[in-house]
């Protein structure tokens, strides 16, 4: 018998819709090289691959590739995983735990109004270099005046770094494209950040209060339709620098509308009482299919 994968929509209203994302639950054994080449193989903007049972702290081993490369840390595979971790292996029901490269990532289940949605806490960001109004325009083919300058484009990390751009309306981010031309990305090459989410505060969906594209043409994923840690960024970077007139935010988020892969993300941040800033990202999970790898 081959191996067991499972396929869940993460940050998905309805089935076919969200991040797409395939879970090995039995990865023990695989090497990096055979984990890339699986990934590259399903091409998702994840695959994830469970590589044992839980450790001494409780958590599941768990490994992220994209198809180009192993990741740290990504937002909708450690929701979409803890989803089969609980649901499907049966473990961690109270509180999942993944223990991944940047350390332990805790989900746990909320439901309201009868929807049931998980959450992850993520790291404390960190923010690093700026970029200037002017380069993000033309990184992303853009006019200078469609950034806005009451805000820093910046660095933003919890395990994965981001380049967080704010953008002055939703017809300014339905023209934002980072192609993978090698200008591009050599000009990131050498920046704190690879990855780049843009974000309005104007929407097509009335219930959400930001629009947000994320491309990572570095990581192979020339635009991802729903990303939990570019959000958790976006989320610490609100607070960071009071963006919404509060340091302490409930945000919900539209993302995937330009590619048909709508998503919707449900980003919580606050000011620590130690200091840091507290991250939360949430959505709901849909199981969609599951399969053998011979």
């Amino acid at each position: 018998m081959g191996r067991v994968f499972h396929l869940v929509d993460v940050f998905a209203e309805s089935p076919l819709s969200g991040n797409q994302l395939a879970v090995f639950t039995d990865g023990e054994g695989l090497s990096a090289s055979e984990m890339q080449r699986i990934a590259r193989e399903i091409n998702f903007s994840e695959t994830t691959f469970v590589t044992g049972g839980p450790d001494a702290n409780g958590g599941v081993p768990v490994r992220i590739f994209t198809p180009a490369e192993e990741v740290p840390f990504a937002g909708h595979p450690t929701l979409g995983t803890a989803y089969v971790i609980r649901e499907i292996m049966g473990l961690g029901r109270d509180e999942t735990v993944l223990n991944l490269a940047v350390g332990p990532i805790r989900v746990v289940e909320r439901t309201s109004g009868g929807t049931s949605r998980l959450y992850m806490t993520q790291n404390s960001p960190t923010f690093g270099e700026t970029m200037t109004a002017d380069e993000a325009a033309s990184l992303l083919g853009l006019e200078p005046g469609d950034v806005r300058d009451d805000l820093p484009v910046q660095a933003v990390s919890t395990g994965l770094p981001f380049f967080i751009v704010p953008l002055r309306s939703l017809k300014a981010l339905q023209r934002a494209w980072i192609s993978s031309r090698s200008t591009a990305r050599d000009h990131l090459a050498s920046r704190d950040a690879q990855q780049v989410l843009v974000f309005t505060t104007e929407t097509h969906d009335p219930e959400c209060q930001l629009s947000v594209r994320v491309f990572c043409p570095d990581l192979g994923v020339l635009e991802d339709p729903a990303t939990g840690s570019g959000n958790g960024c976006l989320a610490g970077y609100l607070v960071h620098h009071n963006a919404l007139q509060s340091e302490e935010i409930r945000v919900v988020v539209e993302q995937g509308m330009e590619i048909g892969r709508p998503s919707r993300l449900y980003l919580e941040a606050e000011r620590a009482p130690g200091g840091g800033i507290i991250v939360r990202v949430g959505g709901r999970v849909i199981p969609v299919a599951c399969g053998e790898w011979y």
